[in-house]
């Protein structure tokens, strides 16, 4: 299991795709959108189809072997 990143957010909630991105475990946005489009990224342990997905601090996201904490 890979080592979990902690990700701080400013506001009260941030979309996933943009954690994708600021995190740099995608490249741009269209690769976020592709990642998760395609069902590659889990978050609380579920696949999420949806890039606009709201975060908030305590959530968890993995991809590609990276796990990021929303706090």
């Amino acid at each position: 299991m890979s080592e979990i990143q902690t990700f701080h957010i400013k506001d009260e909630h941030i979309k996933l795709g943009q954690v994708l991105k600021a995190a740099g475990l995608a490249e741009s946005g269209v690769d976020a959108k592709y990642a998760v489009q395609d069902g590659l990224v889990k978050v609380n342990g579920a696949v999420e189809l949806q890039r606009g997905k709201k975060l908030f601090p305590g959530d968890v996201v993995e991809y590609q072997g990276n796990t990021l904490k929303i706090e």
